[in-house]
């Protein structure tokens, strides 16, 4: 079974500590043991969260000597909330028309 990209960007985005990772990411690159003194969590933990928003998308690395730098990808971040914010419009929605049709057909 594939899952839907923006599945994934929220399923990322449902744990705190990911969000509040990308709420540092948002602001410059860093290690995986820069987030983890900043949390004061393992760094094997912080590396499995930026595993996930990595998976997802969210998150790019890149290799910069012996450390590996970690930053936000914006664009899927926006992309997901913008496709979002879209699926939330009255223009979006199905008309009652056709959740009643559906509704009887079941």
């Amino acid at each position: 079974m594939t899952v839907n990209p923006r599945e994934r960007v929220f399923a990322a985005l449902a744990s705190m500590p990911r969000r509040q990772v990308i709420a540092f990411l948002a602001q410059t690159a860093l290690s995986t043991s820069d987030l983890a003194m900043r949390f004061g969590m393992s760094a094997p933990a912080v590396s499995r969260h930026l595993s996930v928003l990595q998976r997802a998308g969210l998150v790019s690395a890149e290799r910069q000597g012996q450390r590996v730098l970690y930053s936000l990808v914006r664009d899927t971040l926006m992309d997901a909330l913008s496709g979002f914010a879209a699926e939330l419009s009255p223009a979006a929605l199905p008309q009652a028309e056709e959740i009643e049709i559906k509704r009887e057909a079941i």
